[in-house]
């Protein structure tokens, strides 16, 4: 399949990623493991589901998905999440933040974050989190923390847990103005303090 794609094919990416309709605490329970858990088969399954259209994002060609609330979030999955399982371990995994990053800034800019459902807005907020950039940190933890203000129910326990992900990132990259577990993958050198920090526990995600 070529081009880019249409309503369909957004469809089918936010079908795979949220599963049916529920209520959040259901839909975190259910989909917490194809998120969060890293699995060969996972990755292998999405792999081969969306293989090719993660391709296709990463050239360009589905940009006209920034052209709907429904298609930028869609976006942000293909581009911010399906890149790192498809190409875990490798410098590709990073290779759609840039996209990602835009269209999870410009959405925050004009407030349609808030227009989403709590579970949405988790999605929007993780391609502050994956920068490697202070201010960009310092919002992720802001919006993480607005977005646990409005959880309530069975639902927080997880959202809390996300904020508190948020929290870590933005000391690692207070700490030392980059991931360090991404530096073999990226092929940068590490200091003796990185090298020293990643023998700790959470120092890697």
């Amino acid at each position: 399949m070529s081009g880019e794609g249409g309503p369909a094919e957004i469809s089918n990416v936010l079908s795979a990623w949220f599963g049916p309709d529920a209520d959040d605490a259901t839909i975190v329970k259910r989909q917490h493991a194809l998120w969060f858990v890293r699995s060969d088969a996972t990755d292998r399954f999405l792999r081969e589901t969306f293989g090719d259209l993660v391709a296709r994002a990463l050239r360009g060609e589905i940009t006209s998905w920034g052209e709907t609330q429904r298609g930028r979030l869609a976006l942000l999955v293909v581009c911010d999440q399906l890149t790192r399982n498809i190409f875990r371990g490798t410098p590709r995994a990073f290779e759609g933040d840039p996209l990602a990053l835009a269209t999870s800034r410009a959405m925050i800019a004009a407030d349609e974050d808030l227009r989403l459902r709590p579970i949405e807005r988790l999605f929007v907020y993780l391609p502050l989190e994956h920068a490697e950039d202070l201010a960009v940190q310092n919002l992720a933890v802001a919006r993480f923390e607005k977005l646990l203000d409005v959880v309530t129910g069975e639902a927080r326990g997880a959202f809390a847990a996300y904020f508190d992900y948020a929290v870590r990132h933005r000391d690692i990259i207070q700490r030392f103005g980059r991931f360090p577990h991404r530096n073999v993958i990226l092929g940068r050198a590490s200091t003796d303090e990185e090298i020293a920090f990643l023998k700790e526990p959470f120092s890697s995600f």
